[in-house]
């Protein structure tokens, strides 16, 4: 049986909203003539416009009543200003989807009660389809509005990347892991190249080797299933190279910091939804 056509409305028309067009349209899982994107800029929409086929305006009040599914794809700080300017444009079964970090389904269900709403965590590699989006569903919700989020959720995240349900608290712990874990790769793939090109290889030739690197070592992890641990042992010969790279690396914590890094970003986008 055919999926219904879903109308999808967003507002924001940044990267990650980009990234989201870009999944959809590549995918075919909703015609680019059903997705509507908002943004202040009117430059920024003409260009989404001409590259994607899309809808669009700088006022999204014509097209957010025959929405079906809103996507809120605005900064954190923005979210409150957004969902005041659509409230009494959005239709009250219409689906509520939110990527703003640190904004709580709590605090979207104060502005729209009675629409299904779901807190969703996607991160940058959704440009390129290999994201890895979170997202968690309102306890509110009736058993066929929790599915009916869930199948929208996934209709527009899992054409680009992978997707996991988790419960509301932790998204934010998702969120110091996933969705600002791309910014500590792309440091440990600088670091890595700035090590290698002070001992002779060309910047281009050492970025592009640290990034496929991590790229290989990443799928070997998803695809074998395998411990990451048991993965580093294979590769790590006693009194070998790699030996010796990674006592530096224990020495210097490299381990602890990382760690703390995911906490540290979790506590802020904590902080962001108080």
């Amino acid at each position: 049986m055919a999926e219904e056509e879903m109308k999808l409305a967003i507002i924001g028309g940044g990267q990650m909203a980009e990234a989201v067009i870009a999944g959809l349209c590549k995918s075919g899982q909703v015609s680019p003539r059903d997705i509507y994107v908002s943004d202040h800029k009117e430059e920024r929409i003409d260009e989404l416009k001409k590259r994607y086929g899309i809808q669009g305006s700088v006022g999204a009040e014509g097209f957010l009543p025959r929405a079906d599914t809103v996507l809120f794809a605005v900064k954190p700080a923005a979210m409150q200003l957004a969902m005041q300017e659509t409230r009494a444009h959005i239709a009250q079964d219409a689906c509520i989807i939110s990527i703003a970090a640190g904004v709580s389904i709590r605090s979207i269900k104060e502005v729209y009660p009675s629409n299904p709403t779901a807190r969703v965590m996607p991160n940058t590699p959704l440009i390129v389809g290999e994201g890895m989006t979170v997202f968690a569903v309102s306890k509110e919700e009736t058993p066929a509005d929790t599915e009916r989020l869930r199948a929208n959720v996934e209709r527009i995240f899992s054409s680009a990347g992978r997707l996991q349900e988790l419960t509301e608290p932790l998204i934010d712990v998702a969120t110091g892991l996933s969705g600002s874990g791309p910014a500590y790769a792309f440091l440990i793939i600088e670091a890595l190249a700035d090590g290698a090109t002070a001992l002779g290889l060309k910047k281009q030739d050492a970025l592009r080797m640290a990034a496929q690197t991590l790229l290989g070592a990443s799928k070997l992890v998803l695809e074998t299933g395998t411990h990451p641990a048991v993965l580093k042992d294979s590769v790590t010969s006693p009194a070998g190279t790699t030996a010796a790279g990674l006592a530096v690396l224990e020495e210097g914590a490299l381990r602890a910091a990382l760690q703390k890094a995911v906490k540290a970003a979790a506590a802020r986008a904590a902080e962001i939804g108080k």
